[in-house]
């Protein structure tokens, strides 16, 4: 099993962040993710949690080998489910990929938390398991490349979500962000 972890800030608070969350597909800069699909979405009575379950269509750029070794195809699906409580401000997805998962799982977890007044902690996990555990060398040398398209994904997700916050920011204040 291999892991991948980040976290960081972003000048902008909790409530814009969560707004953008939504709006952060389809994006230019994150063209693996083609279709995003709301299955569920519901809001507990009691405490105001909003709980969405969406399926992401993703293309990926995998290897031939691979797609050839595993039967699969470049079309991937993702199960994401969202909970955002509004009381305490915290927002957390969790995400699990659906296709290929017999071979490879990978277990995402993101919280956005707010960390001042007009800042938002960002933090994010991956696990990532190959399921061959008789060829546990070929499954290391998997394990290894899906981290590193997975962190390649994720600094292009950074870089998509700072464009959504950005056009948010703007397109609410009518000027550009000031850079801190």
């Amino acid at each position: 099993m291999h892991f991948f972890s980040q976290s960081f800030q972003y000048d902008h608070p909790w409530s814009h962040v969560v707004i953008g969350m939504w709006r952060k597909y389809p994006n230019p800069k994150c063209t693996h993710v083609v279709s995003v699909d709301v299955v569920d979405r519901s809001v507990d009575p009691q405490t105001g949690i909003i709980r969405t379950e969406r399926i992401l269509g993703c293309k990926q750029k995998a290897p031939r080998w691979i797609v050839k070794l595993f039967g699969g195809s470049e079309d991937a699906f993702v199960r994401e489910i969202c909970f955002v409580d509004p009381a305490t401000q915290h927002a957390s997805i969790t995400s699990v990929n659906l296709s290929l998962s017999q071979f490879a799982s990978c277990y995402e977890v993101v919280r956005y938390t707010p960390s001042s007044h007009n800042r938002t902690t960002f933090t994010q996990t991956a696990e990532i398991q190959a399921r061959m555990a008789l060829w546990r060398s070929a499954a290391d040398g998997l394990e290894k490349w899906l981290v590193q398209r997975f962190e390649q994904n994720a600094q292009l997700g950074k870089t998509a979500f700072t464009d959504v916050l950005r056009a948010l920011w703007e397109e609410r204040h009518g000027r550009p962000v000031l850079a801190a």
